[in-house]
């Protein structure tokens, strides 16, 4: 068994019984359900959502991207073994927490496979809501050429890199491209201000002006529960990005929701805390993988300027990765997951097959 046959690299060719395309990014992939299965898949399993929620069946990959592009590995390893499988894990795990302490719900209904979700439709907030209790990243490199307006907060003189904010900042930019919002640029991942949100409230799939100021509460509680969490196994939780949605509950009334995956390496910067007490920042997080790019190539405006997202797709087309790289990267994830979850992570020796027998045996979704 090599090392690539552990690797799930395409999740978008599963035989899932579906009657729409399936939608793929850059790390998941998307079934929706018929509306026969998942009607009674949720009779069957007693899913708490309206009898006729749409379902959708949601496989991870071990795909890796960084500054907009999918990386690969030399000798055909098209991703990181144990990525998605850690990914999930520590997912899974917070939305259990967040339950637990009574925070709101999330789109996931059901866990069959490490690698696999069932959620329900949920109709996306279109923002990326990030907060950062330090300043490093697209916050510093701004600072750093002067800026001090960051989405509407003013920052102050003096700071450093890599140092504790005052307070937890809530930093949001666009999700997808919005057209037609005065103020905000047509284009994906652009920063907002609070004022740009409640005067288009609407544009960005908010229901009420009120639900501003609930999504801002659940970003903070979210981010201070797994930030307490983090603490207590000597792990910084320095930003990260969450993504809500509204779904109905079971009286049909509009419900708020945490979506997609939250405090994982890949959505979160993760500092190790005793190192940072000594001086240095070591990433549990992808943004190592983002700085190794940064220092690999001799070029690094490619892969920070979005004018020249041309030359950055052949950079990772053209040039497959060391092995041990994806692998230093692959130590990464699953340490950090093996940490935050006290489990530890198996590679699955052939992923796509266990997916399929289980959908097939225990959910009848396989045709």
């Amino acid at each position: 068994m090599s090392l690539a046959d552990q690797v799930l690299a395409v999740n978008n060719d599963l035989p899932i019984r579906t009657d729409k395309p399936v939608h793929s990014g850059k790390v998941r992939s998307v079934y929706w359900l018929t509306e026969t299965d998942s009607r009674r898949l949720i009779e069957e399993k007693g899913y708490d959502v309206p009898a006729d929620t749409p379902l959708a069946i949601m496989v991870i990959s071990d795909r890796i991207s960084a500054f907009d592009c999918i990386w690969q590995g030399e000798g055909g390893l098209k991703g990181v073994p144990g990525k998605g499988a850690a990914l999930n894990a520590i997912s899974n795990h917070w939305f259990k927490l967040f339950k637990e302490n009574g925070l709101a719900d999330s789109h996931i209904l059901d866990i069959p496979h490490p690698f696999v979700w069932i959620v329900q439709k949920a109709q996306p907030v279109m923002i990326e809501a990030i907060c950062r209790q330090y300043i490093t990243g697209s916050m510093w490199r701004a600072y750093e050429k002067g800026e001090r307006d960051f989405c509407g907060i003013e920052l102050p003189e003096g700071l450093t890199r890599d140092s504790k904010l005052t307070e937890l900042l809530q930093t949001p930019s666009t999700k997808g491209v919005l057209k037609g919002i005065d103020g905000v640029p047509e284009a994906d991942d652009v920063n907002i201000t609070r004022k740009n949100i409640e005067d288009n409230f609407a544009a960005f799939n908010f229901k009420s002006l009120e639900d501003i100021a609930l999504y801002e509460k659940l970003l903070t509680q979210g981010f201070d529960l797994i930030s307490a969490s983090l603490e207590k196994i000597d792990q910084i939780f320095v930003d990260t990005k969450f993504e809500f949605g509204y779904v109905k509950d079971t009286n049909g009334n509009d419900k708020l929701i945490y979506m997609d995956e939250v405090g994982t390496p890949d959505s979160s910067r993760i500092w190790d805390g005793e190192a940072y007490r000594q001086g240095n920042v070591i990433e549990n997080s992808k943004e190592g993988f983002r700085q190794l790019l940064l220092n690999h190539f001799p070029e690094p405006d490619i892969l920070l300027n979005k004018e020249r997202m041309d030359e950055r797709e052949a950079l990772a087309n053209d040039n497959p990765l060391p092995v041990d790289v994806l692998m230093a990267v692959s130590k990464t994830y699953t340490g950090i997951a093996e940490k935050i979850t006290g489990q530890k992570i198996e590679l699955s020796a052939n992923p796509k097959a266990e997916i399929v027998t289980i959908l097939q045996e225990q959910y009848q979704l396989v045709d």
